[in-house]
């Protein structure tokens, strides 16, 4: 058999056009703009990044949408082509927020770990191989720690860092034991094949200690409890444009991830999550990360007074939601799951687009730096409640369907007399919680005076874009969510 080199490279011309652009903007921020003022770097170094998105934009254009290399180690369908375009999006967002924030000297340093953690969260929904999935998953947490700690001027940014990186090394661990596990007992590294052993031979204990271990390792990277004591430092010590990645992108593509390898190469060890009708398996595993991820998340986000950990803690629960609809392991599942996180990863950097214009204008992450939004600028107060009633899944914004998208794929659950029906009147109880701490922030934006009546809002015309586009595409996809759910057709 002959290999099509030429083939490969139109298969991977996105991925080498981010790594082009990383290396361009590394490259002319070293040698020429230098000695220029860092404001000014940021904006050269986030226009480059755009210019490098619509190339990678336009490639993307161009892939085959039906493409298997090498039995799933490297695989481009409809599906991932609109994800890595998602992506794209948000990494193009995340740059231009990063100049509403005076963190760093060492502007082409950020920018070009940005771009690699974006080549890795192109690879991770691109193939189908766990080892490739597990290279990726560390090129994008290894940059995501050190844009952590990449205020070095902030001693909660290198405690946030450090704290990240103790967590992900040890998850890290267990997910590479898990997959070196599933390996091991199947022979087999790709999805596809490992499923079809598996489910020809009968489950032995070791196979539960893998499936354990792999659930802690991408459990840590959702921030399901109990792997998400990392979330509240990180959110609320690094840099803005960080946290919102990591909020944003980093979630779709580790979802995207987790739902494929549950569903796709673990069949044979689903087991059942109904009301008493337990089996072992990953389905009552993702049942209890889900519950206790709501229970926890919600409770703990009503005595936060910072902003940034409100929004931790909400992310703690957002991904036990969303795990609720993996839970279902219907077909529609996977279709419901993207639905959510999507609409979330948008509507996270958008408020994170606000949490920046706040801490640029008033320097504290707290709460009461909302008091009077609505009276200093209406349109980031009509922005921000576009977004957290957009969580709280209040309708017709895009996080009422998500959630009942999610919820309705658990109730086809059939397992049991009730199915998973305990875990979505958990979820629907929970979201009850979550309200009142959503309308907290929205009662200080809306209601409370502002400390001075007379102050103006500083907003760069492009962060004022960015959370209005955030913002439109939330009610968008609420509007009209069947454009959204389109993207990922049923059963792929």
């Amino acid at each position: 058999m002959t290999t099509d080199y030429l083939h490969i490279f139109r298969t991977l011309l996105p991925e080498f056009l981010l790594v082009a652009t990383a290396l361009v903007v590394l490259g002319t921020d070293l040698t020429l703009w230098r000695r220029w003022p860092v404001s000014f770097r940021k904006t050269l170094a986030a226009l480059l990044t755009t210019v490098g998105g619509c190339a990678v934009g336009w490639s993307l254009s161009r892939a085959g949408s039906d493409v298997n290399l090498q039995e799933g180690l490297w695989v481009v369908s409809g599906p991932s082509i609109f994800l890595k375009r998602i992506l794209l999006g948000l990494t193009v967002g995340t740059a231009w927020l990063s100049r509403e924030e005076s963190f760093t000297r060492h502007v082409g340093e950020y920018f070009v770990l940005l771009l690699l953690s974006a080549v890795g969260l192109f690879a991770l929904v691109s193939t189908e191989h766990l080892l490739v999935a597990f290279v990726s998953l560390e090129l994008l947490s290894l940059s995501l720690y050190t844009m952590t700690a990449f205020h070095k001027g902030s001693l909660q940014s290198v405690e946030a860092g450090l704290k990240y990186y103790l967590f992900g090394g040890i998850a890290a661990a267990a997910l590479l034991y898990g997959i070196s596990l599933l390996y091991g007992i199947s022979g087999e590294i790709s999805l596809t094949p490992m499923a079809a052993k598996l489910g020809a031979q009968a489950a032995e204990p070791i196979l539960y200690v893998a499936l354990v271990l792999v659930a802690a390792g991408l459990g840590f990277k959702i921030a399901a409890v109990p792997f998400h004591l990392w979330a509240p430092d990180t959110y609320q010590g690094a840099p803005i444009s960080t946290a919102a990645f990591v909020a944003s992108g980093s979630k779709v593509a580790s979802f995207f991830l987790l739902g494929k390898l549950m569903m796709s190469g673990l069949p044979a060890v689903a087991g059942a999550g109904g009301w008493r009708a337990f089996q072992p398996g990953w389905i009552p595993l993702m049942a209890l990360m889900a519950a206790a991820s709501m229970i926890i998340g919600n409770l703990a986000a009503l005595a936060q007074t910072s902003l940034r950990r409100i929004l931790a803690y909400s992310a703690i629960a957002q991904a036990g939601y969303i795990l609720v609809g993996l839970s279902g392991n219907q077909p529609a599942s996977t279709q419901a799951l993207m639905f959510y996180v999507v609409t979330y990863a948008i509507a996270s950097l958008g408020v994170f687009g606000i949490v920046a214009i706040l801490e640029k204008n008033g320097g504290a992450d707290s709460l009461a730096r909302c008091a009077g939004l609505s009276r200093r600028s209406p349109y980031v107060a009509g922005c921000l409640a576009v977004f957290i009633l957009s969580f709280a899944g209040i309708p017709p914004l895009a996080g009422f369907f998500g959630k009942f998208y999610l919820f309705t794929a658990a109730l086809k659950s059939t397992t049991g007399s009730m199915g998973m029906l305990w875990l979505v009147l958990l979820a629907l109880a929970m979201s009850c919680v979550a309200l009142y701490y959503y309308l907290q922030i929205l009662k200080q934006a809306f209601v409370s005076p502002a400390p001075d009546s007379n102050e103006t809002l500083d907003i760069t015309w492009m962060t004022r874009l960015l959370i209005g586009l955030c913002a439109l595409a939330v009610i968008l996809m609420g509007c009209f969510p069947q454009w959204l759910l389109s993207r990922f057709p049923v059963g792929q």
